[in-house]
């Protein structure tokens, strides 16, 4: 008998599902997805994925095999339904064996993923008596006792946190009592793999309210048990990480920022009066397919990290790097590992930036100066994420928390400014028709400098000229190629070029002869 279980339960409240669990009665997850997927391909011509296998793990509360696949875009995961026996004072089972549709119910992390849909039968079932309640009023519960259900595998804690932000349910009160636990945390930040927690903060950052899911990881105050360098790794920041509540704060105004249209915006106790609208240049980013939301929502929620440092190998690193690689097991995708360092070496460059434009304190013509600091490594590298609108917004969102003060309305008069002063900086960029300049190549490339130059071949001088030259081009952004050639001889000339013009060494001469003894 095939169940269908966790995924299918919030399509019945309209609900896009991605992933869906197959529970199988008297089978085990491997076999039988090898001869589905076989199936798929032989029979009915489907492009499905090979079978991955992830093992159980009783140590780190991962007490299935599962056999993973994915159907026309569906991630299948295919597991045996189980019953689980304990010893005395221990939440790791003794032993694992075939169980029944309701002793598989009461063991999942919540009532709504307790539900079944029998493939045979085409019903839902209810194994639990609350699952279909609980879906209709928006209740996230778990079928057991929450410290039972979350000492056999804290991570459901997170798991709850994900349901509960990405459909807006309540999480019962003696569900949150659980999960303030000290020694449910304790097994959290201990037990579980960094990997299986970033899964899951992953998908929250993803889903459809990574606001409501920072917020509950603060309200069952689960920082520390999530965003954290693990004790193994040896690693030591700078100093402890600034009030977590900045997390929060960050995250507060990104939301405001990037939904203009919404009402004040109210969060544990924190509120935020609508603030001025963003500049729509500021936003671009955000609508577009590869959307870098997930990555501003981590990075806000790493805000208390901001400014910290590590040493390795005698090199300083940003503490964000460690958080995520070690803390989280995040790598390039999304562009977390790589692109969230950025967002905060790129707040760093354009907050200066943004007061130096402010006060008139460009050494260079204005054009140059800040096409030069839009193309910034950390501010626009499209290879690692990084879009200089973005970078901006993030800016703007590390200025507005470091200004969040108290009272009804927390970032005031001075939030107006900083966001005005932001506006016109981005409204300047649009004047100046700078954005296609922040991709430009260099008109010239490196060999045809050289040869402008009369150069016998490239060297260390070669890298400055190519950037002299991108100067050039955002001071004359409709020059054309040959008068960018007379403008570096020109250059040449007057002696602000500074290389060894060399000749080649003809066969015949002394030179030749020497280095043709030395081979």
């Amino acid at each position: 008998m095939l169940e269908v279980t966790e995924g299918f339960a919030f399509q019945l409240v309209g609900s896009q599902c991605n992933d869906i669990d197959i529970a199988l009665e008297n089978m085990m997850g491997v076999p039988f997805a090898e001869r589905f997927v076989e199936y798929c391909r032989t029979v009915k011509d489907l492009a499905v994925k090979t079978v991955a296998k992830i093992e159980s793990n009783p140590d780190q509360s991962k007490h299935l095999e599962t056999a993973r696949t994915t159907v026309m875009g569906i991630e299948l995961d295919f597991v045996n339904l189980r019953s689980e026996e304990y010893a005395e004072n221990s939440r790791i089972p003794t032993q694992v064996t075939f169980g029944t549709p309701l002793q598989d119910a009461i063991r999942r992390d919540i009532t709504i993923n307790s539900l079944f849909y029998n493939v045979h039968s085409r019903k839902v079932e209810d194994h639990t008596g609350k699952g279909l309640d609980d879906l209709r009023n928006g209740i996230v519960r778990t079928p057991l006792p929450p410290r039972e259900t979350f000492a056999d595998d804290p991570l459901r804690v997170l798991r709850c946190i994900r349901f509960a932000s990405r459909f807006g349910f309540t999480m019962v009160s003696e569900l949150q009592d659980a999960a303030k636990d000290p020694t449910i945390q304790e097994a959290l930040r201990m037990k579980i793999s960094r990997e299986r927690v970033g899964e899951e903060l992953d998908k929250m950052m993803g889903g459809r309210n990574p606001l409501l899911a920072i917020d509950l990881i603060n309200v069952l105050s689960l920082y520390s048990s999530v965003f954290s360098v693990p004790e193994n790794t040896g690693i030591l920041l700078s100093e402890p990480p600034s009030s977590l509540q900045n997390a929060l704060k960050a995250a507060v105004i990104l939301h405001a920022l990037s939904n203009p249209e919404s009402s004040s915006t109210t969060l544990s106790g924190l509120s935020v009066p609508p603030l001025p609208a963003a500049h729509p240049l500021l936003l671009s980013e955000l609508t577009t397919q590869n959307s870098p939301s997930r990555r501003l929502y981590l990075a806000a929620a790493l805000t208390p990290y901001r400014n910290l440092i590590y040493t390795q190998k005698n090199k300083m690193h940003p503490a964000t790097e460690a958080v995520l690689r070690d803390g989280l097991k995040l790598g390039v995708q999304y562009n977390y590992s790589n692109g969230i360092p950025a967002l905060f070496a790129a707040a760093d460059v354009l907050q200066k930036g943004v007061a130096d434009f402010e006060a008139g304190n460009m050494d260079k013509p204005e054009r140059v100066w800040i096409g030069l600091l839009l193309r910034e490594r950390n501010v626009h590298n499209p290879i690692s994420g990084s879009f200089w609108a973005t970078s901006l917004l993030f800016s703007l969102v590390q200025e507005l928390t470091a200004l969040w003060g108290e009272g009804v309305d927390p970032l005031g008069e001075a939030a107006s400014a900083r966001i005005a002063a932001y506006n016109k900086f981005t409204a300047r960029i649009e004047e100046l028709d700078l954005p296609p300049a922040v991709d430009a190549k260099s008109i010239l490339n490196g060999r045809e400098a050289v040869d402008v130059l009369g150069a016998a071949s490239p060297g260390p001088w070669t890298g400055e000229v190519l950037a002299r030259i991108i100067e050039w081009q955002l001071e004359h952004p409709h020059g054309t190629k040959g008068e960018c050639e007379a403008w570096l001889r020109a250059e040449q000339a007057a002696g602000h070029i500074n290389i060894v013009v060399g000749k080649r060494v003809k066969d015949g001469s002394a030179d030749a002869k020497s280095k043709k003894a030395k081979r």
